[in-house]
């Protein structure tokens, strides 16, 4: 199937590792231009030398996801130097779990705000392009905690956030054609990954995990790359509003 990737712009936040790096790799790959940022600089020109090996127009930037005026920014001025601007993912996470104060300021500077003030720097861009092709798109990385808790935690909370979030702006854009999706993961490996320190260092939790997964193993960054890039293309054109969950069914609920 072809996505009608080709000549695209896109943007991805926490793009040099885990899911967000493979999202902007499978983003390459379909033939878009891609930009990523991340606080450490020299992940970045690592991942954007990558990118770039791969024929498309890379770029990336430092940037710290809780510092709204400087995130807006570097999205803004990407977007004019990539000429345009058609996708954004919404992917950098704070990835606290506690409940305490500390957490709850980081997952919503981070997770939250980010997302909010990401689709704020990007809708300008995203409703040019929409006007042109017909198509546009913000798709935020929520988690499958959003729904499944076992005691009170920020983490799970704030992704909760997201998807009603998404849920909102998807129905107040869809007339001018720039959809807003949410993807939840379930348990997701990758070496320097949270599931790769707890296998290191917490054996029994990790191994509990790996039970409750039905498919007898974790996502891949990839498996989670793969659905983002198709909901964010343009082959997803009447998909908006929706909270797709890649868990390879750990999770219980029913999703309707």
């Amino acid at each position: 199937m072809d996505l009608g990737l080709k000549g695209k712009k896109a943007i991805v936040t926490g793009g040099t590792r885990g899911i967000g790096r493979a999202i902007a790799e499978t983003l390459a790959a379909e033939g878009a231009d891609v930009a990523i940022c991340a606080r450490n600089a020299d992940q970045v020109n690592e991942a954007v030398a990558a990118l770039s090996k791969k024929g498309v127009k890379a770029l990336g930037g430092t940037a710290d996801i809780a510092d709204g005026a400087g995130l807006k920014k570097w999205i803004a001025d990407t977007a004019k130097t990539l000429g345009g601007l058609d996708i954004i993912i919404a992917n950098a996470s704070a990835l606290q779990n506690g409940n305490d104060e500390k957490s709850w300021r980081a997952c919503f500077e981070i997770d939250v705000l980010g997302a909010v003030n990401a689709f704020e720097a990007a809708l300008p861009f995203l409703t040019e392009a929409a006007k042109k092709s017909g198509d546009a798109s913000a798709t935020f990385i929520s988690s499958i905690s959003a729904a499944e808790s076992d005691g009170a935690n920020s983490y799970g909370a704030l992704k909760a956030a997201q998807i009603h979030h998404a849920k909102g702006l998807a129905r107040q854009h869809a007339g001018a054609h720039v959809r807003v999706n949410t993807i939840s993961p379930g348990t997701v490996y990758f070496k320097g990954g949270v599931w790769d320190m707890i296998e290191q260092h917490m054996p029994d939790t990790f191994k509990q995990a790996m039970e409750r997964n039905p498919t007898g193993r974790m996502a891949t960054p990839q498996d989670i790359a793969n659905a983002t890039v198709f909901l964010a293309s343009p082959a997803s054109s009447f998909t908006t509003g929706t909270n797709l969950v890649v868990d390879g069914a750990i999770s219980r609920r029913v999703n309707f």
